[in-house]
């Protein structure tokens, strides 16, 4: 039990040190997009950058608003923060301390539930504007969670599994050989999932407030973000597993699954560099009236494909 305990904690500051510096390549990619160097101050070539962001933020005095419900408004940030490091749970390693059979089950259930920690903030502000904004970002991330579990089970069929770990080192079929468009569904998907670019409308309210974290701010508004960035590596990570796993041995396999990661994490990146945002509706319709119906054609697809494949 103590060796799980130390295992799950390790896990859980190697996730937070390796979120810390995500955002410090997100910033040096996105100053050379735009023609600039990015942070590049802060002691050798700025790579304590994540560092002082870090010190700035934990040590700033925190407001809240006179009418804000205290105890929710405080709780939903870190409640939100907390499912994202239980998710690392979940990641496969060579030398795991648990087996979780129904990996994907449990993935599901946790990205489900920060629906309500979003809500939560946005009603604990006791502000409109933050109401308002949670509400457009609940309805962005249900939609896309539909179109996303869909074709997770899609995939599914062909995988035979739901055990990550297994997937990471025993799977030999790559899912995207046969239909390439999935990947390409299933991480416009995630952009609308995670609320990145051109999906990003979450934050893309900052034109009039900043949607629903509008009255956060210091290690509150901390734990916003570093739970989206960590969402944002495990879901490459799933990506990975998911649609680009091939037989190797243990060791060459993780190796081989964390340089594929990076590349997913970089293209997100990428996006946001490059595209313009959405209208709100076309987002709606582009779930709604595109993913959803051609999720549940290929899931009978598959199924049948399945079925010959077993």
């Amino acid at each position: 039990m103590m060796t799980y305990y130390i295992s799950m904690i390790t896990t859980f500051v190697i996730t937070l040190a390796a979120m810390a510096f995500f955002t410090l390549l997100e910033r040096k990619i996105l100053g050379y997009a735009q023609i600039r160097k990015g942070p590049n101050k802060v002691s050798i070539m700025g790579i304590p950058q994540p560092m002082a962001d870090a010190l700035k933020l934990f040590t700033k005095t925190s407001s809240t608003p006179t009418s804000a419900n205290f105890l929710p408004f405080a709780i939903s940030p870190m409640s939100s923060l907390l499912l994202a490091l239980i998710l690392w749970t979940l990641a496969p390693t060579p030398n795991p301390s648990m087996f979780i059979n129904y990996g994907i089950v449990l993935f599901l259930c946790i990205s489900s539930l920060s629906v309500y920690t979003t809500i939560s903030m946005g009603w604990a502000s006791n502000s409109k504007y933050a109401l308002l904004g949670a509400l457009r970002s609940i309805a962005q991330t249900i939609s896309y969670e539909v179109t996303l579990a869909l074709w997770l089970i899609a995939t599914l069929f062909m995988l035979n599994s739901f055990n990550l770990q297994w997937m990471s080192t025993n799977s030999t079929f790559m899912f995207t050989i046969i239909y390439p468009i999935i990947l390409y569904i299933w991480f416009t998907c995630l952009l609308a999932e995670t609320n990145r670019t051109p999906f990003d409308f979450a934050e893309g309210e900052s034109e009039l407030v900043s949607g629903f974290n509008i009255e956060y701010s210091s290690s509150f508004f901390a734990f916003i973000f570093m739970s989206e960035y960590m969402n944002i590596m495990f879901v490459s990570i799933m990506t990975s597993i998911l649609f680009m796993q091939k037989l190797l041995s243990p060791l060459m396999s993780f190796s081989l699954l964390i340089l594929q990661s990076m590349i997913i994490m970089i293209m997100f990146i990428i996006l946001r560099a490059t595209l313009p945002r959405m209208r709100y509706d076309r987002l709606m319709n582009l779930t709604w009236m595109s993913f959803l119906p051609a999720s549940l054609a290929f899931i009978l697809n598959t199924s049948w494909i399945s079925m010959l494949w077993y």
